[in-house]
């Protein structure tokens, strides 16, 4: 099918105002997922005593459902994007409530709902909608003075930093504060509230390492020499130097088989023994390849509500995986966080796709919006002298 710039449907419209490059990035990214959930996925499903390929056909499942819903999304405009996040959020907070009062209890935390055979993770769904209403506050306290952005900023982190704090769940409650202090310099705010902002989340994760035994023991593990050997943090770094620079080659590999969570949190680890450090890189450049660019489309943004969206959800996207892959590589303790479309997950694979979706949404080229900020410059003698007005003559 042919699409013609004299079309006028949605679907032409979007083609050709869509970031193609951040499209495709995003695209590859989302198939690499597809490919490398073979490599790690078969092993943990044999040892749950479930077919072989029954993570590997739900990645394919929802990865399918998850582009769909990118591509529904990216259509969108700003003002939309603003209301479905709205509309999100609200729903799942109300679901992270309920999580609290009848939620599946796993490991000692309550993050999930499960029901008709499927579970869901409802702050994995918050977290795109945060960073969008976030930043909606900030723009909004940057245009209007009058208004309580600010403190509708404040009350949006505190409502889902408490929640998260509540089931118990301390990484993901880092990772959303600290994209909301980003969101909060970036929108020219005081500074020294940044800095207050950090004393009180070194304090907090002071007081988690005191109070929550699974945080600590984590860290005494991570930290403590010698006593990090039978860890998964510890295998998973074992297969960098297994696998080398090109991988023992796709099925070969044999970490996988004692880490528990090889299709999930540690499946970057099973890539390089696998695959091989190159192909580790090559992930890791895809994932910087959309963040960069999604950061260079925010310059020629005139709206501030959209500099920042884009800002932070290219954050919320990087950062996650930064950390994932930090994990792997034995540079922080174990955080529970999927690797970004790579990862075997339900509630955190739909929202990634969410997230790319209101992405691309707000990172298309908007004729309009540009002409705005372009200066008018007169195009011949004749209107240059026009403009000068009768003192010229």
């Amino acid at each position: 099918m042919r699409i013609s710039r004299t079309d006028r449907s949605l679907l032409a419209e979007w083609w050709f105002t869509v970031d193609r490059v951040l499209l495709a990035a995003i695209l590859v990214l989302a198939g690499s997922g597809l490919v490398l959930s073979l490599a790690a996925s078969p092993a943990v499903a044999l040892k749950k005593a479930l077919p072989a390929f029954h993570f590997v056909e739900r990645h394919i499942v929802l990865s399918a459902i998850g582009a769909v819903i990118m591509l529904a999304v990216s259509m969108m405009q700003p003002r939309m994007i603003r209301r479905l996040a709205l509309v999100v959020f609200v729903a799942a907070l109300a679901l992270m409530a309920a999580v609290l009062i009848g939620g599946e209890e796993i490991n000692g935390a309550r993050r999930w709902l499960r029901f008709a055979g499927f579970s869901l993770q409802p702050s994995e769904l918050a977290k795109p909608a945060f960073v969008v209403l976030a930043a909606w506050a900030f723009s909004e306290a940057q245009k209007q003075t009058d208004m309580p952005a600010r403190a509708i900023a404040v009350a949006l982190c505190l409502a889902f930093a408490a929640l998260l704090l509540m089931q118990p769940d301390v990484g993901q409650t880092m990772l959303v504060c600290v994209i909301w202090t980003t969101l909060f310099v970036l929108s020219g705010q005081p500074l020294i509230w940044a800095a207050v902002f950090a004393l009180i989340g070194s304090i907090g994760l002071a007081g988690a390492y005191f109070t929550l035994d699974y945080v600590r023991l984590r860290v005494d593990r991570f930290l403590g020499p010698g006593a990090d050997e039978t860890s998964q943090t510890a295998r998973a770094l074992q297969s960098f130097v297994e696998g080398g620079f090109l991988g023992r080659g796709p099925g070969e590999g044999t970490i996988k088989t004692s880490l528990p969570d090889a299709h999930t949190d540690f499946i970057f680890a099973v890539v390089a023994e696998e695959y091989g450090a190159l192909a580790c890189l090559a992930l890791a450049a895809l994932f910087a390849t959309i963040v960069l660019r999604a950061y260079f489309r925010t310059f020629t943004q005139p709206d501030p509500f959209v500099r920042l969206a884009v800002a932070g959800l290219a954050l919320l996207f990087g950062l996650q995986a930064a950390i994932n892959m930090a994990v792997n590589v034995g540079l922080l303790p174990a955080k529970g966080m999927t690797l970004p479309f790579i990862s075997a997950g339900g509630s955190s694979l739909v929202s990634v796709f969410l997230a790319m979706g209101m992405m691309l949404a707000l990172t298309r080229r908007r004729p309009d919006a540009l002409r705005l900020r372009r200066p008018h410059f007169p195009r011949t003698t004749e209107d240059r002298l026009g403009n000068m007005g009768p003192a010229a003559e």
